[in-house]
């Protein structure tokens, strides 16, 4: 069993803690349904936030979701000249037996410009979600 890293992100229309629970949430569930992996596989996961982002801790997404024995970290991102605004960032430390190759990173609503080399397209982006 591998060690691997899982970059991913999303963007959010406003920074409301509804909102943003919501996003969070899609976008944890996604890392762990495109490389089939349950919560159980999680090592850590490390959230970032844009400086504009105040109406939760990502974290707490990943709290709802069940995930209470996991480490969670929340910090701020960077503010380097015209970054997207509104961004959510994570990178999750798994157990996994995908090949660092296999491994698909997850980048949701605006935040899919940021990476589209490391990016897959998803069945839910094809769609138009």
């Amino acid at each position: 069993m591998a060690v691997r890293a899982i970059r991913g992100a999303t963007q959010l229309d406003v920074d409301d803690r509804e909102h943003l629970l919501e996003r969070v949430s899609e976008l944890v569930s996604t890392v762990l349904r495109d490389n089939d992996l349950d919560a159980d596989s999680l090592i850590s996961i490390l959230f970032t936030a844009t400086q504009d982002v105040h109406s939760e801790f990502p974290a707490y997404a990943a709290r709802q979701l069940g995930m209470v024995d996991v480490p969670l970290l929340c910090t701020l991102e960077l503010e380097v000249g015209d970054g997207m605004p509104r961004v959510i960032r994570l990178m999750a430390h798994v157990e996994t037996e995908l090949s660092r190759a296999d491994v698909t990173h997850v980048y949701l609503h605006g935040a899919a410009a940021l990476r589209r080399d490391l990016a897959r397209v998803n069945s839910h982006e094809q769609a138009g979600r």
